[in-house]
């Protein structure tokens, strides 16, 4: 069976050097409070700022790529875009940990939300014969340089703060026939380490990913999460980079969390607003849909108790691939995230 696919980030790093100093820098300067203070950094008015810890303890990154985009079209005049677009940038999004430098940004990442007095979001996305030749094939080279990886993660993440959701899609292609079974046992050995050595850590919270409720039913996924660590992780993820309404998204959760255990759960609300895209061929719904809307913001006083947090893990206004004339799969596209924006207020 066809399945709506998650995660599609590609391949690039995620930060730079010179992108960290400039997110701790920033992070220094902005409010770690929980108010909304201005700032004098655009001409909108107010600088990207934390948003109130009690319902929403993650980190914003002043330094990301809506926040840039937001200055741009101030600069240029284009207030009323700006305004749109700070309605991605003043929210946190998940920091996707590149292949090359893995210790360095978790670090950079972790240290900026430490001085911020929040909890950095993590996402890994790395594990060998990632996405099965589609938008974003790659990962790591063998089960070695992934667990080489992970000790770089973990070693960038030491004591600080994190919430990491666990490798997008790499359960679900496990069972839906993408992944070559010959891969099937070191998955799973990888996730499995993975888990335990992330949980190794102080303060990390961890959640496996397990598909969306669009893909089928949960008695499909459940025996592979086992299989995969879900029991010493704190919980699982769904809807990562899809489109499926979170009341959906939670009668999936609920009836997968029963399964495995009572396991909690969080929920990628990134661009869930208007829900799925029905339209088109199947197989590319999920690829730069048109019509769809930020969805709730992130926090962590969710409708239900099994549900941990809603999470922006999908950085909205990031492209899914080269599909309806957008650039590759996790490169900024303004006029997307410009759209996102505006099916919000509708």
């Amino acid at each position: 069976m066809y399945v709506s696919r998650g995660a599609r980030n590609g391949t690039r790093a995620r930060a730079s050097a010179a992108v960290l100093g400039a997110a701790l820098l920033l992070a220094a300067c902005s409010s770690s409070g929980d108010g909304d203070e201005t700032g004098e950094g655009d001409r909108t008015g107010a600088a990207i700022t934390q948003q109130p810890k009690e319902a929403d303890p993650f980190w914003v990154n002043p330094a990301g790529n809506a926040a840039k985009q937001v200055a741009a079209y101030a600069k240029s005049g284009q207030d009323d875009k700006a305004e749109q677009i700070r309605k991605i940038a003043q929210q946190p999004t998940g920091e996707w940990i590149g292949p090359e430098n893995p210790e360095q940004e978790a670090r950079g990442f972790t240290e900026a939300a430490d001085k911020a007095g929040r909890t950095a979001l993590l996402v890994l996305y790395n594990i060998p014969h990632r996405d099965c030749g589609q938008y974003s094939q790659g990962g790591a080279a063998d089960g070695d340089a992934y667990r080489t990886w992970i000790d770089g993660v973990a070693a960038g993440i030491g004591d600080r703060a994190a919430t990491v959701v666990l490798e997008p899609d790499a359960v679900l292609h496990l069972v839906d026939g993408c992944t070559e079974d010959d891969f099937h046992e070191e998955r799973y050995d990888l996730l499995g380490d993975a888990v335990k050595k992330l949980k190794s850590l102080k303060n990390t919270r961890v959640y496996l990913d397990a598909g969306n409720a669009g893909w089928g039913h949960p008695d499909q996924i459940f025996d592979p999460l086992k299989r995969a660590g879900i029991a010493e992780a704190d919980g699982f993820s769904v809807n990562v980079s899809n489109f499926y309404s979170t009341e959906d998204s939670i009668t999936y959760g609920k009836e997968l969390s029963a399964k495995v255990g009572g396991k909690h759960f969080v929920i990628d609300t990134s661009r869930n607003g208007n829900g799925p895209y029905k339209s088109g061929e199947e197989n590319e719904r999920w690829c730069n849909p048109p019509g769809r809307a930020l969805g709730e913001t992130p926090t962590t006083k969710t409708a239900d108790s099994l549900v941990d947090a809603y999470l922006w893990v999908k950085r909205p206004g990031e492209s899914d691939g080269e599909c309806k004339g957008g650039p590759k799969a996790g490169q900024w596209w303004p006029t997307y995230a410009l759209k996102l924006a505006q099916g919000s207020d509708t």
